[in-house]
């Protein structure tokens, strides 16, 4: 009899899962129970769906859904909901086109991603309120942008999501309010450079802070909105896009352990604390690698990494995943923002004798077009260890920028080891002295005492 792995959820991490496992054991039988009509869709996407830089919601699928089982015999049933797991008979059940079901497993992962986290309010469950975290949803709201049934839209929330759904908007020639209720956007920046962002935003948009949304009315012009600030707003749209929570009920009814927001705890090769059941995606809590300890920063690269780890070991092969730093980067109209590893005051928190070391360079040489200024911050130890790392600049010049510091992070380099990296330089490309060189090269100054810098 053919073992049996079954994966809960079609998205990033399920279909990487399944496929890994396939890789792995070219005789397993390989099932994918999604509850939704979709999988394998880069929902990062679909912020640019709206904008209408990506014209068609289908390029966004990296593959059509018989390619599973026709290329790779993964059976990926689509309307298939869990909704009970007996690990002691190692059982699933699931409902699908009405009917109860079951499946005996071998081995199962569950990836069901993460659900909006949605404020309390009233109201949110207007036709007229939502959320892109799905391709239905997005494809209704793109409609009633191309149908020009859109003058004024407000955004609840401004991270990541939001801001990019505030650009879409804007792009659109969309009126946009921006409400958050913390006193400022991104609030996993330092506030230097949440200062930087909002200035940006408030150049194409409406931007309330420190007053969040108390309640949600519909009258015959379209949706009031009440603050607490006591103001209000008549607005035709609501986008909430004020975080996502763990999907991990699932593995923590059937006793799975739980860190962070709820996530589901793993190892590096994902397994849970059940035997049998691993975990992978939006719904889990890995190591962070500056920290050692379980954070939830769910992204979607890491969905994909640990899926393929998941899938690998499930179906007996060998892999483990090293952690995430929370590496991330957002275009927010003119400017590109990244950051890795820990704020200031992530790392004031987690207890470090922590400081944070600023400079502004060049993206290329100063003479050259194009050239344009980056503002980078090093957050480092007292003894030149690297923590963490954010850039602020134009456009796409932030990418490689980042991505240096990450693998500094990954590598345990400390400011030292930075300042002395060799990196590239040509005139259109980068300055003889990288944004991240003269910051690094600063912030070995500061560590050095005064009696050192004498000789």
């Amino acid at each position: 009899m053919r073992r049996r792995l079954v994966v809960v959820g079609g998205g990033a991490a399920g279909m990487s899962a399944a496929s890994a496992a396939r890789r792995v054991d070219r005789e397993l039988e390989v099932v994918v129970l999604e509850s939704g009509a979709h999988a394998a869709y880069g929902l990062c996407g679909l912020p640019y769906f709206l904008s209408d830089v990506v014209t068609e919601v289908d390029s966004l699928r990296a593959y059509p859904p018989t390619f599973f089982q026709e290329q790779r015999d993964i059976n990926l049933r689509f309307g298939a909901e869990v909704v009970r797991i007996d690990p002691e008979r190692q059982l699933v059940n699931f409902r699908s086109e009405g009917q109860s079901e079951h499946l005996h497993y071998d081995k199962l992962i569950l990836t069901a991603g993460a659900t909006p986290s949605l404020p309390p309010i009233p109201g949110l469950d207007d036709d007229h309120v939502f959320t892109i975290r799905n391709v239905a949803e997005s494809v209704r709201l793109r409609c009633l942008l191309d149908a020009g049934h859109i003058g004024h839209a407000t955004v609840v929330g401004g991270g990541y999501i939001g801001l990019e759904v505030v650009e879409s908007f804007a792009e659109r020639g969309v009126s946009v309010t921006l409400i958050e209720a913390l006193p400022g956007l991104m609030a996993n920046l330092d506030p230097e450079f949440s200062r930087r962002v909002e200035e940006e935003v408030r150049l194409h948009a409406e931007v309330r802070l420190s007053s969040g949304l108390v309640s949600l009315v519909r009258t015959d012009e379209g949706l009031t909105l009440s603050l607490a600030d006591g103001d209000t707003i008549e607005t035709d749209v609501v986008v909430v896009a004020t975080g996502v929570r763990p999907a991990s009920g699932l593995g923590s009814s059937i006793g799975a352990n739980t860190g962070p927001h709820g996530a589901l705890l793993v190892d590096e090769q994902m397994r849970t604390s059940v035997p049998n059941v691993f975990a992978a995606g939006d719904c889990i809590a890995p190591n962070h690698i500056v920290t050692g300890r379980p954070t939830f920063i769910p992204l979607g690269p890491a969905a994909n990494k640990t899926g393929r780890v998941a899938g690998t070991v499930a179906a007996g092969g060998t892999a483990c995943f090293s952690g995430v730093a929370g590496t991330a980067i957002v275009k927010v109209f003119g400017l590109g923002i990244g950051r890795t590893g820990l704020t200031l005051a992530e790392a004031l928190s987690a207890g470090y004798d922590a400081q944070a070391t600023d400079a502004v360079g060049r993206s290329r040489a100063k003479y050259f077009p194009g050239s344009a200024p980056i503002d980078v911050r090093l957050v480092h130890n007292s003894d030149g260890r690297l923590l963490g790392a954010q850039f602020v600049g134009v456009g796409d010049e932030v990418a490689k920028r980042v991505d240096v510091a990450a693998v500094a992070l990954h590598a345990g380099l400390s400011v030292e080891d930075l300042a002395d990296l060799d990196l590239s330089y040509a005139p259109p490309f980068a300055p003889v002295y990288e944004p991240i060189l003269l910051a690094a090269n600063s912030a070995v100054a500061s560590l050095k005492p005064m009696e050192d810098l004498a000789h």
